[in-house]
């Protein structure tokens, strides 16, 4: 059994709201708590700790847009957008800004479900790939610094490449720590000396 969604609609039409809340309901998500007002979102958004958002803006301007992605930038949830129209580059603006489902003139109640169900696969894919992303970036930027710090070694203990790694390793493993943070702590402490 799958836990139950809270869901945060957000729309300022009370109808279109509802039809919204109808087709969650139907497809069983009984949390569902609807905002009409789009001032201080991210404070209520903060509060009410939504597991996915949905927005419906029927003729959004640009500065509703752009409010509505500086949000989507900071919350960092499975996001669905309905709008009536769109403006050419608002489809790849809301992307950009992390919106996981854009949907233009598709609001019927039979849809919602599988549009959520996309968003929240979009955002764990894109989640995922962002953190091994962070990942590769961390490890790359280790093996940076054992590099920098077995050129220390090699450079004042005259050793080899190989020889200099197994003294990282060693000091590591006698200290109870991670070759990088022995890595570090080299690099750190010969840059105090050079200076």
């Amino acid at each position: 059994m799958t836990p139950q969604l809270s869901i945060l609609v957000i729309d300022d039409n009370r109808i279109r709201a509802s039809i919204i809340e109808q087709g969650l309901r139907d497809a069983g998500h009984d949390q569902v708590i609807i905002i009409g007002e789009i001032e201080g979102l991210v404070r209520q958004i903060t509060t009410i700790e939504p597991d996915v958002i949905v927005i419906d803006l029927e003729n959004p301007n640009r500065d509703q847009l752009e409010h509505i992605f500086q949000v989507t930038r900071a919350v960092q949830r499975p996001i669905a957008m309905f709008v009536d129209k769109s403006e050419s580059g608002s489809i790849e603006a809301a992307v950009d800004a992390g919106v996981s489902a854009y949907v233009v003139d598709g609001l019927k109640k039979e849809r919602v479900k599988p549009i959520l169900d996309m968003a929240i696969s979009r955002f764990r894919a894109y989640s995922r790939l962002n953190r091994e992303l962070a990942e590769a970036r961390t490890e790359l930027a280790d093996r940076k610094t054992i590099d920098r710090a077995k050129g220390i070694l090699m450079k004042s203990k005259g050793v080899s490449e190989d020889e200099a790694y197994r003294l990282l390793r060693k000091t590591a493993m006698n200290q109870s720590r991670k070759i990088i943070e022995v890595a570090q702590g080299l690099v750190i402490a010969s840059g105090l000396l050079e200076d």
